[in-house]
């Protein structure tokens, strides 16, 4: 079997207070299906984690009208710690997460509504697609912007996440990852300059380069129709040395952790990882539990070392009130699991 990218199956979100994070999350960004819960030793992550098993509490939270979702982190055996330098756009590691909408000047009014901390205006990329900036109560920022597919149709101005804004080094070499083995293999601009819709942000109005990445194919897999596309943004810096955003910190400290992706194939994803360069790092090799959920994971980094995730998902609970649990292995591996099995993660809702 080939390898099977279903799309962005969630963001990791590291955080001091998992439950404040949750709720802010549900009500502004809609958010609010707890997929799993669960509180755990992180027992082969001790490489990010200065080589000590570090206990965590972790919930999965996703939007049903589509999108990835976030596992929102926290740290159960020690203090969260933000970094010691204010991050900058370009800095290295993931800067933003992109959160999909169905209209953008109706969401910033609704957010503006909620008190919602928006630090840009409406502007338009370099492609001249509206977008606009907020950050959440810890100071993640999040990217609001257009989206055009959807799972299901609800109450909720936002839909899930739709991909995210990365700092790298030297974009023509990362490119070796996120277009050659992540496939996102279609340039929607790539432009070098100072950009007004950057600049409200720290460090945004540096000369820097911008390459924004598309996928040409819609992707296929269990949860394709639910995670939906998603773009990639890569920032280069231009005048100044970027700093790792995660520099003398853990893995699960404040910010974004992880850029994780469902797929079908982890042997052949592997085997090609290892061919391009970019080895596991981590890999469970067997079924790995996350609470009501089950599947083998595993990491590599970016040429930056930013952290990117792979699940190749084994166990979904779809009715937990009565003990169904799908087994994802039994599916075609290109077909989607059908909307209306999927539409029943929906019971999960926390209001």
């Amino acid at each position: 079997m080939k390898k099977i990218i279903s799309g962005i199956q969630q963001i990791g979100v590291g955080t001091p207070n998992e439950e404040k994070a949750f709720d802010w999350y549900r009500k502004n960004l809609g958010m609010d299906i707890c997929v799993f819960q669960d509180t755990a030793e992180a027992n082969l992550m001790t490489n990010y984690t200065g080589d000590k098993v570090q206990s965590r509490s972790a919930t999965l939270a996703m939007n049903m009208q589509g999108g990835g979702g976030l596992e929102v982190w926290q740290y159960t055996s020690r203090d969260t710690q933000p970094a010691s330098f204010d991050i900058k756009v370009g800095d290295l590691g993931v800067f933003g997460t992109r959160i999909k909408c169905k209209d953008v000047p109706n969401t910033f009014e609704f957010l503006q509504s909620q008190d919602v901390n928006i630090i840009t205006d409406i502007k338009e990329d370099p492609s001249g697609a509206p977008h606009f900036f907020v950050k959440d109560p810890h100071g993640l920022i999040f990217q609001i912007v257009s989206g055009n597919s959807w799972f299901s149709n609800g109450k909720y101005h936002t839909g899930g996440i739709a991909g995210c804004m990365i700092g790298v080094s030297d974009i023509d070499h990362s490119l070796s990852l996120y277009r050659d083995i992540l496939e996102y293999d279609q340039v929607e601009y790539d432009e070098t300059g100072t950009f007004d819709d950057l600049a409200p942000l720290n460090g945004g109005s540096q000369k820097i380069r911008r390459v924004l990445l598309s996928h040409r194919k819609p992707r296929k897999g269990s949860f394709s129709q639910l995670l939906g596309p998603s773009k990639i943004e890569l920032v280069e810096v231009q005048n100044r040395e970027p700093r790792k955003i995660f520099r003398d910190r853990y893995w699960g400290d404040l910010g974004f952790i992880h850029l994780c992706f469902d797929i079908k194939g982890m042997d052949q994803l592997k085997q090609e990882c290892e061919e391009k360069g970019f080895e596991f790092t981590v890999d469970s090799k067997n079924s790995f539990d996350m609470g009501e959920a089950a599947g083998r994971f595993s990491y590599i980094e970016d040429p930056d070392g930013t952290l990117i995730e792979f699940v190749e998902t084994h166990k979904l609970p779809i009715l937990k009130s009565v003990g169904w649990y799908m087994d994802v292995r039994n599916k075609a591996p290109e077909k989607p699991i059908p909307k209306w099995m999927l539409q029943f993660l929906r019971l999960s809702r926390v209001r």
